[in-house]
């Protein structure tokens, strides 16, 4: 398959050039006396109305063309008078040769048609094996509430437009999920731009999102746009929005809202057609209610919210990944494949796993390095054998309520006095844990 060229002959001038250059060019021609004779005419790598000696018929027949939802058309004439070019250009024209003189121009028109339709050729094919890699069958785990979190996720791929707020604990597989909402869309063809908002400070994650223009502060020597401008037709999935700081949280409110951005330093300002994924561990309604994260700009992006189960909940999961992560680095590694034994299967079911499936993932890999074709509990867990067991002992004989609270107090210290951590650890809420602790003064925390 090669890149097509549409040309709309309003008369006969040049009617010999334009295979010669789409035969340089490595593309095929089409001509076409009407706009509806042309085949598949938004198909068309490229659209050319020829009206050499009738300009004047230019500006109706773009209209027809962009009626007829064709790509952006070139216009090639003999007049060069300013006003006649600056007609059909305000008329709809990408652009304007006056023959012979822009023959050179014209050519390279046509090479610029067949890269672009080689760049698309090449970003279908790998939306294609990317579709492949992130589809939905593919993920692993067959657990009621995660196979419940693809259901819902797959309801709105088709929604291209639909903004997705997916939140879970750090480790819980949310870039992958995002990634399988863009390479199951209709948009997979068009770029996946990803940015973590923690990873930059605020002043030049602005200008890494917004972009800017030259001028707009000291370094700013160049134009550059920003992530939203190159996602344009595709995703960006903002990782860690949580962390946002206010001043950000507004204008990102504002281009999710009005769909324009406007560079840094710059009055013009750029339409886009994207989807938006955003992703966090944070407790947003907390955020919220605190004060940390904007309430409007919470509703806006969670239209569509998808909560991602930690890997504790996910039951006979933690036992299939392990045999997922065990065939994939027995063979990245050329090990023999260990299996997993009695003593596997409960250090892998007792583990709290605060990392969820990162840190099986990262545990796995480590054990077949190390086992020499076993799994040994040390290799997968080193840090918490190394680790001195909480301060302090559990009262015994005692009340179970006592021991409970023991317990409970404990896992606090032990997680250096993050409750929030040790309730996740203990599987339990807050409140449950506050409640194990006598803390009822606890709820100003």
């Amino acid at each position: 398959m090669s890149a097509r060229i549409a040309v709309l002959a309003a008369s006969d001038s040049f009617s010999e050039v334009w295979c010669q250059l789409a035969k340089f060019a490595g593309a095929t021609v089409e001509v076409a006396q009407a706009v509806g004779e042309i085949r598949a005419l938004q198909g068309a790598s490229g659209v050319l109305v020829s009206a050499g000696g009738v300009e004047d018929k230019a500006v109706g027949l773009l209209q027809e063309l962009r009626a007829a939802r064709a790509p952006e058309a070139v216009v090639v004439g003999v007049e060069t008078n300013y006003r006649v070019v600056a007609g059909i250009l305000q008329g709809g024209a990408s652009n304007y040769f006056a023959l012979p003189h822009d023959l050179g121009l014209c050519r390279s028109w046509f090479v610029d048609r067949v890269e672009r339709f080689v760049d698309h050729q090449m970003a279908k094919n790998f939306a294609a094996d990317e579709r492949q890699r992130f589809d939905f069958s593919k993920i692993v785990g067959n657990s009621p509430c995660l196979q419940s979190t693809l259901r819902r996720t797959a309801r709105i791929i088709p929604r291209s437009n639909a903004t997705v707020l997916i939140t879970g604990e750090t480790g819980t597989g949310k870039e992958l999920i995002a990634r399988a909402i863009h390479y199951n869309s209709s948009r997979a063809a068009s770029p996946f731009v990803e940015i973590n908002c923690t990873t930059l400070p605020e002043h030049l994650l602005e200008a890494e999102l917004f972009g800017y223009e030259p001028g707009a502060f000291t370094d700013a020597r160049t134009a550059k746009p920003g992530l939203f401008e190159v996602a344009d037709g595709g995703t960006l999935f903002l990782d860690e929005i949580g962390d946002l700081s206010g001043q950000l949280q507004a204008k990102l409110l504002r281009v999710i809202e009005e769909k324009r951005v406007r560079r840094l330093g710059s009055i013009r300002e750029v339409e886009l057609d994207l989807r938006v994924v955003a992703a966090t561990h944070v407790d947003l309604p907390e955020a919220t209610r605190n004060g940390r994260f904007r309430k409007d700009l919470f509703y806006r992006l969670s239209v569509v919210p998808v909560q991602l189960p930690p890997l504790r909940e996910r039951g006979n999961d933690i036992f299939t990944l392990a045999e997922h992560f065990l065939d994939r680095f027995a063979d990245e590694y050329a090990v023999h494949r260990p299996a997993i034994t009695a003593d596997i299967r409960r250090a892998l079911r007792t583990h709290s796993w605060p990392g969820n499936v990162r840190e099986l993932r990262n545990a796995i890999e480590r054990a077949v390095l190390l086992g020499d074709g076993n799994l040994f509990v040390e290799d997968l867990f080193p840090d918490e054998l190394a680790s001195p067991p909480p301060a302090g002992p559990i009262p015994f004989p005692a009340s179970m309520q006592v021991m409970q609270r023991a317990a409970a107090s404990a896992m606090v210290d032990h997680c250096g006095g993050n409750k929030s951590e040790a309730a996740k650890v203990l599987r339990i809420s807050r409140k449950h844990l506050y409640s194990l602790l006598n803390m009822a003064e606890v709820q100003r925390d």
